[in-house]
């Protein structure tokens, strides 16, 4: 290979133990990672995934969009999201006359992408609407453009994702009518795209949210709340969503309300919100997070009249209303965890094609094709298991979310995002340690996957309880079922069958340890969710895969279940590896990588 690097213009080049061929491995313009790549051309799993996902007409209308946007990722909005881990947000907290103005000044590589992603069309309420007066669904094209986001900055999805939905609903329900006729025309004219917010977190703890202590006083037909929230994200944001006990409210669960707080009253002065200071995170910079503390700030309960007399001004139901919407924000969390995985694998298999070591580039060696085909089918497990639990719906028609699927995708994927960027750092060497290297920020920023929306014993919680009030585990197991019900003949399809049964009897079990002893139950969920969704993501996997063998006429994704449920389902553990004569991360490892990432580009893509 040829280079613009004349040997000898290094000093060490000239030592004695200098050579052309020393000088040339450390040829840097050789090392193209997943920046300059368009996202979604080079993801050839998410297109036969949206294939298979969507219409004709759906894919028509959404593919030269998903197509941009995978130009956009993978070109600017991930340059500068890198400059904005540099540059975060700063608070103005007065202004030249000492008065409190609070504000968030957002650095200018947030707003141009900001600006980038709304001319794109991504989520955008317009683009929306318009595909469905066309009749297309737009779930799937929803998830593709977060997954696409998620690869360069997780903190951009979160703050133009956080509450926007569920913002509108609560406002289009309870809010007066002013209010409501105001804040959805800015919502759906694009002003306030991306301005919304829950604020919910108080000094007394994160997950027990009926202790919290912000207090909310009538005020006409508006409430006036005083309070400390500890970790408000998206501070900059225009409407927020607060929770607080109005005055005489029980102090408890049933106590909890949502209300309404804007940044300006409706006199047009501006309200009771002052931000002390924002939170120097681990990462995501790209979301303003601070706290808050509310003085007399005006609000506007989200809530019908109170007819129980159990929660003054409110219905005692504030905090259940709002736990029914936590499900869509869990499955954005567990899209982020994939987009950091995904990012993750990306940099590790180009990194490898061409870093040389002992005589060869490292995704020569056995070892480290064991390691990135992990990657990558660990990637392709989470992407399928992700995608369904947004909806199990494909082009034949439209299917309801798996209550089930938000925790179970959460709980698999917001790990793997960090355990495929700390595997992306080790390949990397002491580069990936170094901030200058994209996978040194993928892994700070995928940390915080497994704290949003609940940890991962919060959602195993949540499995029990959407188990025992709802029996959430019988459309689950009739899911995975399902989707195993073809190929039964085809290699691969044991392993997977058997990690399904092993989902059936482990139901059966836990259910009857909780009937016995439930602290017992409780302390078996873990290894019950992880099961769970582990046999969930094969069973749509090799679903996937049969579609595409019998429409693509390509096998290589039963390939990929087939290692991915050997290894993740497989009770031979270690030994079972071990003793394992088929060494298909050797043998076909040059075709997984290739339906895993097209790269054309030299010489990263033809190492």
């Amino acid at each position: 290979m040829t280079t613009d690097r004349d040997y000898g213009t290094e000093a060490v080049d000239r030592l004695p133990f200098g050579s052309a061929e020393k000088t040339e491995r450390y040829a840097t313009e050789r090392y193209l990672g997943a920046e300059g790549l368009n996202w979604y051309r080079a993801d050839p799993s998410l297109q036969a995934l949206m294939r298979r996902r969507l219409t004709d007409d759906e894919l028509a209308w959404a593919e030269p969009r998903l197509d941009h946007l995978g130009e956009l990722c993978g070109g600017p909005i991930t340059r500068r999201a890198e400059e904005t881990d540099r540059h975060p947000p700063r608070l103005e907290r007065y202004d030249r006359w000492g008065h409190d103005v609070s504000r968030v000044v957002m650095p200018e590589t947030v707003k141009a992408t900001r600006r980038d992603l709304y001319d794109a069309g991504f989520e955008r309420p317009d683009v929306l609407r318009d595909a469905q007066s066309r009749g297309l669904r737009t779930t799937h094209f929803v998830a593709a453009s977060q997954y696409l986001l998620d690869q360069a900055d997780i903190g951009m999805m979160c703050a133009l994702g956080t509450g926007g939905e569920m913002v509108a609903r609560l406002v289009a329900d309870y809010a007066p009518d002013d209010v409501r006729d105001l804040v959805l025309e800015k919502m759906t004219s694009g002003e306030w795209w991306g301005s919304t917010a829950q604020l919910l977190t108080e000094r007394t703890g994160g997950t027990d949210l009926a202790q919290i202590e912000t207090t909310a006083t009538p005020a006409g037909d508006a409430w006036l709340l005083n309070g400390f929230k500890w970790f408000a994200s998206n501070a900059d944001g225009q409407a927020w969503v607060v929770l607080a006990k109005p005055e005489g409210a029980p102090d408890g669960i049933r106590g909890v309300c949502s209300f309404l707080v804007l940044q300006q009253r409706r006199d047009g002065s501006r309200n009771g919100i002052r931000i002390r200071r924002l939170k120097d995170k681990l990462g995501t910079k790209a979301v303003a997070s601070a706290e808050v503390e509310l003085v007399d700030a005006e609000a506007f309960l989200l809530a019908p009249t109170n007819d129980t007399g159990e929660a003054s001004g409110g219905d005692g139901r504030g905090l259940t209303r709002m736990m029914e919407m936590t499900n869509g924000a869990r499955l954005g969390i567990a899209m982020m965890g994939l987009g950091c995985a995904r990012r993750s694998f990306v940099e590790a298999l180009c990194y490898s094609r061409v870093r040389p070591a002992f005589g060869a580039p490292l995704a020569e060696h056995p070892l480290m094709r064991r390691k990135l085909v992990e990657m990558a089918c660990d990637v392709e497990a989470a992407k399928l298991l992700v995608f369904d639990s947004y909806s199990t719906s494909d082009a034949s028609g439209p299917a309801p979310r798996l209550r089930l699927g938000a925790p179970l995708a959460k709980l698999m994927a917001a790990r793997l995002g960090i355990t495929a960027a700390s595997d992306a750092i080790e390949i990397h060497g002491g580069n990936g340690y170094v901030e200058n290297w994209p996978v040194a920020r993928i892994l700070r920023d995928a940390q915080v996957n497994t704290i949003w929306e609940g940890a991962d014993n919060v959602l195993c919680l949540d499995v029990r309880r959407a188990i025992e009030r709802e029996e959430a585990h019988v459309p689950l197991l009739e899911r995975m079922h399902k989707a195993i019900a073809s190929g039964g003949g085809e290699p691969g399809y044991a392993a997977v069958s058997d990690g399904v049964a092993k989902a059936d009897s482990a139901v059966t079990s836990w259910l009857k340890l909780n009937a016995s002893d439930r602290e017992a139950a409780e302390a078996r969920l873990f290894p019950l969710s992880q099961l769970l969704s582990r046999a969930y993501a094969a069973a749509v996997l090799w679903e996937q895969a049969t579609w595409e063998a019998d429409v693509l006429g390509t096998g290589r994704r039963m390939v990929v279940a087939e290692h991915w449920a050997q290894r993740r389902l497989n009770d031979g553990g270690l030994l079972g590896e071990i003793e394992d004569a088929e060494t298909s991360e050797i043998t076909r490892f040059d075709e997984i990588m290739a339906g895993a990432l097209e790269d054309e580009r030299s010489p990263a893509g033809s190492a």
